[in-house]
């Protein structure tokens, strides 16, 4: 990976987080605020607990960010091939995983009464469906990763054979 394009991908983790940090303190507000009571047309809108959601989720938005800033310096040193990258990766998992679970929560959190049409409730789900798509198709990365090190552990071992031949 060329030094612009880890700068760029760098820029655009450093922006994500900002605005991330800057949502969850709105949000926070919105959380602790009048008791979370919701006044006219969404009296019936369930404000603490979507509320908690979106943290949760920008949470598990921050926990992939940080994890892929950290997968991209051990790339920038040429050790990503390596054991420690698997818990960067798990964690990438495991926070998609999470974002999967909480936007099911978030769509019956809004099912009942009239506050949302159902058909926002299908479409929350089928994102979550999506999100968990990419935790599988992260999960199938971390078994190519998991191959590829076990490749470069074992050209490692056969080149110490070799030269020891010679």
């Amino acid at each position: 990976m060329g030094r612009p394009t880890a700068l760029a991908l760098r820029s655009v983790i450093v922006a994500l987080l900002v605005g991330s940090v800057c949502l969850q303190g709105v949000m926070g507000v919105l959380l602790f605020r009048d008791g979370g009571e919701a006044g006219g047309d969404t009296a019936d809108f369930p404000l603490v607990p979507v509320a908690l959601i979106i943290v949760l989720g920008v949470a598990c938005a921050e926990t992939v960010l940080v994890s892929v800033w950290r997968l991209l310096t051990m790339a920038r040193g040429g050790t990503v091939f390596s054991r420690p990258a698997f818990r960067h990766v798990d964690r990438v998992t495991g926070a998609f995983g999470g974002a999967a679970v909480l936007l099911w929560v978030l769509g019956a959190v809004l099912a009942p009464g009239e506050a949302v049409a159902p058909g926002v409730v299908l479409l929350i789900g089928v994102a979550g469906l999506a999100v968990l798509g990419v935790a599988l198709i992260v999960l199938v990365l971390r078994v190519l990763l998991a191959q590829a090190v076990a490749r470069d552990i074992e050209a490692s071992r056969m080149q110490a054979e070799l030269a020891g031949v010679i």
